[in-house]
């Protein structure tokens, strides 16, 4: 499909996701890019962000590239243009250099409309050399708050961008669901705005309702939460080991659920966020890797068991609930031991500057990488192994590791997926002469042979679901004919896995000479202190209502009170007994009666 100038916005609209009508702000949003115009739109969670720019991206020539760190939200969004009969394609981490190259071939030289890039790509000479060769129509940031120093999520591959916009001329489209209004001015300044225009849905959630509940009890009041509330629930906690435990309580109280979190395989989380999304599972205990691009619209109660670090966080989770408009509750518990653990966190987050270059030599050493060697590589790290090997505590491991990326020198992506690879051992006119012992291998190596380029050059990804379908055999029997293929030394069986991926950005440095930005460490740390602070002010707040509290944090500052959230509930609740109270005094002095004390 080319882009077709005599087409709306509407008509396309209609055409592919069968809407007649666009959401609020949605229209603006496409105007201006279809204007030419760099624009920022901040738009709540389940605002529709993805059709402001595939709209528009559908209406010109040329390829979108759509910047985004969420892979798993990238493999869904290029899955379900392609399914609408729109040609997508992804690069992200746990792809091979091989297969990079392909995707980059056909992105700059095939009819495709949208190329999602995780942001560890864009400074690779491989890509700026295909990037020369593509007719880009947009470019598409998304989660725009992590190019800015200020956001709670800032990435430095995200700097790049820049550096793109100085290799191509295209007009930007930058989405967020949250963002201040400082990392707002941020994000424009970062990405080169002209005309800094800045389109902003308002956030208010008439139909959410939004309750902080202090309590000892919080399995007690959980219960009570699903017991009376109907319908669908999330339940987010901040630990894989509490997922696991609440879900067997719930389990165990009659209640349907089940657990998700970033260490289950990729079949398994696909499998449990189906379940829940069609209501064979009643409530999801996860961790915040739950969540991401599911609009399942019909969710009635978002739990906080535990108290998230910091506003941004909150609101983007909490909103998940009641997306149909229908009445629903976004319910926090906490009690003292969250405030010590919040007040704890920023230590805990920020090693000192010596402990994090430790671990960078470290991580080095345990990949066995010389001094001034391993700019480029993509290493599959084991956490856990790490810290046995070294006797590392964990947490201060993984928080310094972050901090490491932050600071430019390498990019960490948990939770990827890495596709089933293969490659052919034997010539092609060996394979010819070799006899199998199974007809299904060698149906499985034609079709292989057939689907895929370079097999007996180099390991290729392939797609099990496509080439088992094929040969009619189902995903575990086809993994066993792959086996025994590489047992008989005709293939090299690379598994799919599930793992961290680190990817190093130069060459191992020397001692004393890795740049760790002490004032930047110093900026990250007050930034992340304030946050949790607004957050403790948020949860003992007793006068201010909940919705509002939160409006203004992201710079709306004009709101009514929601009259929905337990601090406006508790302040009618007052009032009724004051009104109560005064009629009943009238009455008293009007019959002649002497009003008791408590009047």
């Amino acid at each position: 499909m080319n882009g077709n100038d005599s087409m709306t916005p509407h008509d396309i609209l209609k055409e592919y996701w069968g809407y007649d009508s666009f959401r609020p702000k949605q229209e603006d949003i496409v105007n201006a890019a279809l204007d030419g115009r760099d624009v920022l739109a901040i738009l709540p969670t389940g605002g529709g962000k993805s059709v402001c720019f595939q709209v528009p991206a559908l209406m010109r020539d040329g390829i979108a590239i759509v910047v985004t760190p969420l892979i798993a939200l990238m493999k869904d969004q290029v899955q379900n243009l392609n399914d609408r009969g729109i040609k997508a394609l992804c690069v992200h981490a746990g792809m091979g250099r091989r297969e990079v190259e392909l995707t980059l071939n056909n992105a700059a030289y095939g009819d495709f409309r949208f190329l999602y890039v995780s942001p560890e790509r864009l400074s690779t000479q491989l890509f700026h050399n295909y990037l020369q060769e593509m007719n880009v129509s947009f470019i598409v940031v998304d989660e725009a708050h992590c190019i800015s120093q200020w956001g709670y999520d800032f990435r430095p591959d995200y700097l790049n961008i820049g550096k793109i916009r100085e290799i191509i001329d295209a007009p930007v489209i930058a989405l967020t669901a949250t963002a201040t209004p400082k990392v707002a001015e941020d994000i424009m300044e970062r990405l080169g705005f002209e005309d800094k225009l800045l389109i902003k849905s308002g956030f208010e959630r008439p139909n959410l309702s939004y309750i902080v509940r202090r309590c000892e009890d919080k399995l007690g009041q959980l219960l009570n939460v699903c017991n009376n509330v109907p319908g669908t629930g999330i339940v987010y906690v901040r630990s894989r080991k509490k997922t696991e435990e609440l879900a067997a309580f719930l389990t165990s109280s009659s209640i349907s659920s089940s657990f998700y979190h970033a260490g289950l395989g990729p079949d398994a989380r696909a499998d449990r966020q189906e379940a829940w999304k069609k209501d064979r599972i009643r409530v999801m205990v996860c961790t915040n890797a739950f969540g991401m691009g599911i609009d399942k619209p019909d969710v009635r109660f978002v739990v906080h068991f535990d108290v998230p670090d910091g506003p941004e966080a909150y609101f983007q989770e909490a909103g998940r609930g009641g997306r149909d408009g229908k009445r629903s509750f976004a319910v926090l518990l906490w009690n003292d031991t969250d405030i010590k653990r919040l007040r704890q966190i920023a230590t805990v987050s920020f090693p000192s500057l010596e402990y994090i270059e430790d671990i960078y030599h470290k991580v080095h050493i345990f990949h066995d990488i010389p001094y001034d060697t391993g700019m480029g590589r993509q290493l599959k790290f084991d956490m856990d192994a790490f810290c046995r090997h070294f006797k590392l505590q964990r947490q201060a491991v993984y928080y310094s590791m972050v901090y490491i990326e932050r600071t430019g020198h390498w990019t960490l992506s948990e939770d990827v997926d890495i596709s089933t690879r293969v490659q052919i051992m034997v010539s092609r006119n060996e394979l010819y002469d070799t006899e199998l012992p199974d007809p299904k291998m060698v149906a499985l190596l034609e079709t292989l042979m057939r689907r895929y380029t370079g097999l007996f050059s180099y390991p290729v990804s392939i797609d099990e679901d496509f080439v088992a379908g094929r040969i009619g055999v189902n995903i575990p029997t086809f993994r066993q004919l792959l086996y025994k293929l590489s047992l008989e030394h005709v293939i090299k069986y690379i598994p799919s896995d599930h793992a961290t991926v680190l990817f190093l950005h130069h060459e191992r440095l020397r001692p004393k000479n890795v740049n760790l930005d002490p004032e930047r460490y110093a900026l990250l740390k007050d930034s992340c202190e304030g946050r949790m602070q607004k957050m403790i002010d948020y949860i003992s707040e007793e006068d201010t209502c909940r919705s509002s509290y939160l409006l203004e944090y992201f710079g709306q500052s004009e709101s009514e009170d929601c009259g929905t959230c337990d601090v406006c509930r508790a302040s009618k609740g007052a009032a009724s007994k004051k009104e109560n109270r005064v009629a009943a005094l009238r009455k008293m002095i009007d019959e002649g009666v002497m009003p008791p004390p408590e009047l």
